[in-house]
């Protein structure tokens, strides 16, 4: 999906999923008979318990763009790590024009992200998430930054496995 090597591919078959319409784009096609508008949509789908993938689909009707955007992200879903309602580590990372921040936060801070990231982090079931959107507000680039940052989380298990410590010791020191 976005060319990393740890990434947990989920198959969509027995899970719940509820999709969010990130944005929807009328192009125009100007041809020698007048103008043919066309369609395209991202859509966010998630179980909110860590399962989570994006989609895009292009028609010439609303409806169906947004269909075969639902459909494309079912085929992308991707396991995030949510430890205590929230993200292991602090991280970042840049598509495009767009740098997302990601932060964990305190149980009861809420989700505080703008508008497509926080239907991103909402779809994935993080509930306590500090997050700032730099650069692009392109809701494309925005979206595909947002999960680069999320794929890029490690789980604490396998830290502490790949520095030989326990659990424990990775969270107190």
């Amino acid at each position: 999906m976005l060319g990393l090597d740890n990434i947990e591919k989920v198959k969509p078959g027995g899970l719940e999923l509820k999709d969010r319409l990130v944005s929807v784009n009328r192009v125009t096609k100007v041809t020698k008979g007048g103008r043919a508008f066309g369609f395209s949509a991202i859509v966010v789908v998630g179980d909110e318990a860590g399962t989570v993938g994006f989609g895009l689909g292009k028609s010439k009707e609303v409806a169906s763009a947004i269909a075969k955007a639902v459909e494309d992200a079912k085929k992308n879903l991707v396991k995030v790590p949510v430890v205590n309602h929230t993200i292991p580590h602090q991280t970042s990372a840049r598509y495009g024009g767009a740098d997302i921040f990601l932060r964990p936060a305190t149980h009861g801070t809420g989700v505080i992200a703008g508008g497509t990231v926080r239907m991103v982090i909402e779809a994935a079931g993080i509930k306590d998430i500090l997050s700032k959107s730099k650069g692009s507000s392109n809701p494309h680039n925005v979206v595909k930054a947002t999960f680069k940052a999320l794929l890029d989380i490690r789980r604490p298990e396998e830290i502490a496995k790949m520095r030989g410590i326990s659990l424990d010791k990775v969270f107190n020191g």
